[in-house]
């Protein structure tokens, strides 16, 4: 995935706000909490970065392409990198980012989802 096409995607999903930080990373956030991060690459196709459950991220962090985000993962969050291009299909990197999204929404408070009109997201 290209850099305009993960901005173009991340930018798709309700109430995300993005700014440039960290370098000239490329972050993507929901209630002002992080969900994705883009960037720290020299070709067109920025690392990854996105929140996964428990579960995904035991499996992911397995796969060749893919590890636990560096700062973030040591913490004890469930941060997967995604540092080759190739290591998911981009289907599978949208589905993944689409979850990061809503799993950061699900942690934001009540009233900030209905304010952001995130009141509906399905818990999971």
């Amino acid at each position: 995935m290209k850099l305009d096409d993960y901005n173009t995607f991340c930018a798709s999903l309700p109430a995300t706000t993005h700014v440039v930080q960290w370098g000239g990373a490329h972050v993507w956030k929901v209630g002002g909490k992080v969900f994705a991060i883009g960037g720290w690459s020299d070709s067109e196709e920025p690392h990854i970065v996105f929140k996964t459950s428990d579960l995904a991220f035991d499996i992911l962090r397995e796969q060749k392409g893919l590890r636990p985000a560096p700062y973030l993962a040591p913490r004890g969050g469930k941060w997967i990198q995604m540092f080759e291009p190739e290591a998911l299909p981009i289907e599978d990197l949208m589905a993944y980012l689409t979850e990061s999204h809503r799993l950061i929404s699900l942690k934001l408070t009540k009233k900030l989802r209905t304010e952001l009109g995130l009141d509906d997201m399905p818990p999971k």
